[in-house]
C-alpha cells in the first residue's frame, strides 16, 4: 500500500510538471492561468456533484434496510471495520455483476452494486467486493481522480488555446520569421499540442489504477482477508465479457470492473490487468 501511495504521488508530481512545462511553453503565463481557472471550476464542479451524477447516469436506486436488509447489514459490519460513516447503499438493475462507490468525501459516501452480482458471488465474495468499495471511500479516490483531471483537462485547455492562437496568426500573418516564427518552431509547437493531452492522459490512466490496487489492498484490510476479493475479482472478469452492460463511459472507470470490455492499450487502461489484481491479493494471503 505505501508503495502503491508514493507512485500516486509521484504522478500527480508529474502530471503538475507537465502542466506547468506545457503551460510556460504554449500558453505563456497569462494562457497558463486561465486554463487552470476554467479547468478547476469545471472538474471541481463535476467532484461537487459527482456522487449523483454517477448515480443517475447508472440508474441506480436508493433501497432501504426493509428492502435489501443483508446488503445494509453487510455495509454496516464493514463500514465499523473501517472506521467510517455507514454509506447509502443503492442497487442498480443490470444483470452484469458489478459494483461502484462514490461520495466526495466519506460522510458523502455511497455504495451501488447491480442486481446480477447477488446471483453470481458467495457472500464471503461480495462481502470483498463491498470491502473494495469502502476502501475507495476512505481513500478520496474521488477527490485525487478529480485533482488528476482537473490538471489534466488544464494541459489540454493550453494545447487547445495554443493551437488556435497558432491558426488564427497564420491567417492573419502574424507568425513570420521576423516575429520569432519559423517552420521548426511551428512543427515542435504541434507536436507538443498533440503529444501533451496524450501524455496528460496517460498520467490520468496510471493515477486511477493505482488507486484500483489500493481500493484492493485496503479492502483486503477491512474484511481481514484477501481472497475472498481475489476470488470475485476472478468471477466478476469471467462475467463482463459475457454479460455486457450499458454503461456510460463517464462513469465506467468507477466500478470494480471497467463495464467497457474491449481492446484497450494498457496506458490507457482505467483499470489494472484483472489477472495482475488477482496475483497480488493471491500473494497477500501467502
Amino acid at each position: 500500500m505505501i508503495m502503491n501511495t508514493v507512485k500516486t504521488t509521484m504522478l500527480l508530481a508529474g502530471l503538475t510538471a507537465l502542466f506547468v512545462f506545457i503551460g510556460g511553453a504554449l500558453g505563456g503565463q497569462i494562457g497558463m492561468i486561465i486554463a487552470i481557472v476554467f479547468a478547476l471550476v469545471m472538474n471541481m464542479g463535476a467532484w461537487w456533484f459527482s456522487d449523483s451524477l454517477a448515480l443517475r447516469m447508472s440508474g441506480a436506486r436508493e433501497v432501504t434496510p426493509e428492502e435489501a436488509p443483508e446488503l445494509h447489514e453487510m455495509v454496516e459490519v464493514l463500514s465499523v471495520r473501517a472506521e467510517l460513516p455507514k454509506p447509502r447503499v443503492y442497487i442498480i438493475e443490470s444483470e452484469t455483476p458489478n459494483a461502484f462507490a462514490t461520495g466526495r468525501s466519506p460522510e458523502k459516501g455511497a455504495v451501488a452494486v447491480t442486481t446480477g452480482i447477488a446471483r453470481l458471488l458467495t457472500r464471503d465474495e461480495l462481502a470483498g467486493v463491498v470491502a473494495h468499495e469502502l476502501a475507495h471511500i476512505k481513500h478520496r479516490d474521488t477527490l485525487i481522480s478529480s485533482i488528476a483531471a482537473t490538471i489534466a483537462g488544464a494541459v489540454t485547455m493550453i494545447a487547445d488555446m495554443a493551437m488556435w492562437s497558432m491558426i488564427f496568426s497564420s491567417f492573419t500573418g502574424g507568425n513570420d520569421e521576423e516575429e520569432g516564427g519559423g517552420l521548426g518552431e511551428m512543427v515542435s509547437g504541434v507536436l507538443m499540442m498533440i503529444l501533451a493531452p496524450i501524455a496528460a492522459m496517460i498520467i490520468q490512466m496510471a493515477i486511477s489504477r493505482s488507486r484500483e490496487y489500493l481500493a484492493d489492498a485496503g479492502g483486503a484490510q477491512i474484511l481481514g482477508d484477501p481472497l475472498p476479493l481475489a476470488s470475485a475479482l476472478e468471477k466478476l472478469e469471467w462475467a463482463a465479457g459475457r454479460v455486457p452492460m450499458q454503461a456510460s463511459p463517464a462513469t465506467s472507470h468507477l466500478y470494480i470492473i471497467n463495464p467497457l470490455v474491449g481492446g484497450f492499450s494498457s496506458l490507457f487502461r482505467t483499470h489494472p490487468q484483472t489477472e495482475e489484481r488477482i496475483a497480488r491479493l493471491r500473494a497477500m494471503a501467502s
